[in-house]
């Protein structure tokens, strides 16, 4: 064969090549609902199909299936399999074949738990404002934030908002762009929502509030919104498993899944709606005109009320639905109580019917963490022994867009970076990570790797020894602080293995040692943390250096 006539026929496989690519099926999974007894699969081709599952508890043994199912092209078909063990990891696999074909093709196989028992050990992970819709995220990074996800095996996902919405043309967005905005995320989350099932959270820029739900009704972006996330994305409902909102909004809309509760293993897992029930005819209340509604305010504290788990988390976009910052905007207003000025508590005179603030609503029922997102930054804050956890953004590809916009709203260990937030859980303790993503070309010069722990710290008594935690942490001295050229970490004697780590404001490495006096003349004067890690303790501090 000639040179030319080899270029031709390359370029003749490299078309059907092209072509088949085309016209090759795929398919996306996304796990909702997960209870001690049943999970919802989303499923969309791209094709006309049939398909079921095939499952069991012992990999590649799969001695159960379930009925058949038939979709079309690009409509997402939810699957429940029922009659499930509780507390048991399954193994399954999609059986799948285009209408009217005999031989079916086989997935891969997944996984997925049901619900654990008290005293279990387990994960979750929280992502916040993907903003993958605005070009803020960038979709090549959250890719490995997602697949770092994966790597941790959590029984769940939190998305904490900003996810699927675009309210910058709220008056003049169409149905069929929100239906292209929702299904747009569900090929990144697919990656791993095969075997990671997914719990959503409205943001802000869901625009799902009272204030875009009174525009032209039904021809609105919270209504429409509304109703293609309910097609796309199986968001849990009330029934005997989880509790929530059980208004039936009209047009279609039903339960609007957007606030509820479950508990699983050790632990209750509230997630709220800050945006739909404000009570307020206005895009973004502000002060005493931003609310919960009553009747999420009373759900929320019959929840925490009723609840005998040893820990409590609550999720929400932010607290209050807008402003910046944590624990300095949860003292105010509904949430805390006062007025702007932090001094005039003023709480009984704006909310008659409610019985105390949310924050102390926190506090009297033991909130072990309240996450949030919004803020697009990591940032941890405990007031009144509740922890305040912000979400960093998993799509930041510049890893500094929170920390430059709103890093001076939080009050201590605000970091920079692009990731999500791990939480394990045994019957002793709960342990956080900040787990970062970055690019492969931002790790060639050896500084960060991808993975890498920006954050990490500890609630509870996570030590093998038996020895009281929190007893080791007011043990623990770092002196003088202000340090000026030495700076002394007193340790009790039990901690066995530990290392000391000072950490810059950017989350940048400084220096890691085992030395207790810790020669701090060559480090710019600045804020810097500590992280201890110990085989008995994993705490912070945050540690001043002023020549």
């Amino acid at each position: 064969m000639s040179r030319i006539d080899y270029s031709r026929f390359s370029l003749l496989v490299i078309f059907l090549l092209a072509q088949l690519a085309v016209h090759a099926q795929t398919f996306d999974i996304v796990l909702g609902r997960p209870t001690g007894s049943s999970i919802t699969a989303s499923v969309m081709f791209n094709q006309a199909e049939e398909f079921y599952f095939e499952y069991g508890t012992s990999s590649g043994v799969y001695n159960a299936s379930s009925i058949n199912f038939t979709a079309a092209p690009n409509v997402p078909v939810e699957a429940d399999i029922t009659g499930l063990t509780a507390n048991t990891l399954y193994y399954y696999r999609l059986k799948h074949h285009a209408v009217g074909a005999s031989t079916y093709n086989t997935s891969s196989e997944y996984t997925f738990h049901t619900q654990r028992a008290v005293g279990s050990e387990f994960s979750f992970t929280v992502e916040a404002d993907e903003h993958l819709y605005d070009k803020k995220g960038v979709q090549s990074i959250y890719n490995i934030c997602l697949d770092n996800q994966a790597k941790d095996k959590p029984d769940f996902m939190f998305s904490l908002g900003d996810t699927f919405g675009d309210d910058h043309t709220a008056f003049t967005i169409t149905s069929d762009t929100l239906d292209e905005l929702h299904r747009f995320y569900r090929p990144f989350l697919g990656r791993i929502t095969h075997s990671v099932p997914f719990y959503f959270c409205l943001g802000n820029h869901e625009g799902e509030n009272d204030y875009y739900m009174l525009q032209n009704p039904p021809n609105n972006l919270a209504i429409m919104g509304t109703l293609w996330r309910k097609y796309y994305y199986p968001n849990p409902y009330p029934n005997n498993f989880y509790t929530g909102n059980t208004e039936v909004e009209p047009y279609g809309v039903g339960t609007p899944e957007n606030y509820y509760a479950f508990t699983w293993g050790n632990a209750l897992f509230v997630v709220l709606d800050v945006y739909r029930n404000e009570c307020d005819t206005s895009p973004k209340p502000q002060g005493w005109n931003w609310s919960l509604g009553q009747p999420q305010y009373d759900w929320l504290k019959t929840t925490l009320e009723g609840s005998q788990a040893q820990y409590k988390f609550v999720f929400a976009h932010h607290v209050r639905g807008q402003g910046r910052g944590g624990i300095l905007e949860a003292k105010l207003y509904e949430w805390g109580g006062y007025e702007q000025n932090g001094t005039s508590y003023t709480f009984p005179a704006n909310r008659p019917t409610m019985a105390k603030p949310i924050h102390q609503l926190f506090i009297d029922n033991g909130v072990t963490i309240f996450f949030q997102g919004h803020d697009h930054v990591f940032a941890h804050e405990v007031m009144d022994n509740i922890t305040y956890q912000a979400v960093p953004m998993p799509s930041d590809s510049t890893y500094m867009i929170g920390k430059l916009a709103n890093a001076d709203a939080y009050v201590s260990d605000t970091l920079d970076g692009t990731g999500h937030i791990r939480v394990k859980i045994n019957p002793t303790c709960v342990k956080v990570d900040y787990v970062k993503a970055y690019l492969p070309a931002d790790t060639l010069s050896g500084q960060h790797h991808n993975g890498e722990i920006g954050f990490t710290y500890t609630l509870g008594t996570c030590s093998p020894t038996g020895i009281s935690k929190p007893g080791l942490e007011q043990a623990v001295m770092v002196y003088p602080n202000p340090a000026k050229d030495l700076l002394v970490v007193q340790l009790p004697p039990e901690l066995e293995k530990y290392r000391i780590r000072l950490l810059n404001l950017l989350g940048q490495e400084v220096l890691n040692t085992r030395s207790t006096s810790i020669d701090v003349r060559a480090l710019p004067s600045g804020v810097y943390i500590m992280s201890l890690e110990s085989a008995q303790v994993t705490l912070t501090r945050k540690v001043i250096i002023n020549h």
